[in-house]
């Protein structure tokens, strides 16, 4: 499996991430400082996550309508 998934840094700053693991990632991270996994997405493909992950990063409206879901 590979997953897009949203990363809430420090106080309010968001980031955006491709992985095929999810813990691994978040330890990595969390080792910069305090992280807190927002939400995550799963894919079969490495394409169709990567892609996600370009929209989210990308195209400002994709990530705006998904950052209303993961607040509400």
């Amino acid at each position: 499996m590979h997953y897009v998934y949203v990363l809430e840094r420090n106080i309010k700053e968001w980031y955006i991430g491709y992985t095929n693991d999810v813990v691994r990632r978040l330890s990595e991270h969390s080792r910069e400082g305090r992280c807190k996994l927002m939400y995550y997405e799963a894919y079969l493909s490495s394409k169709q996550a990567r892609d996600r992950e370009r929209r989210l990063k990308y195209y400002g409206s994709a990530w705006r309508a998904l950052k209303q879901r993961i607040i509400a």
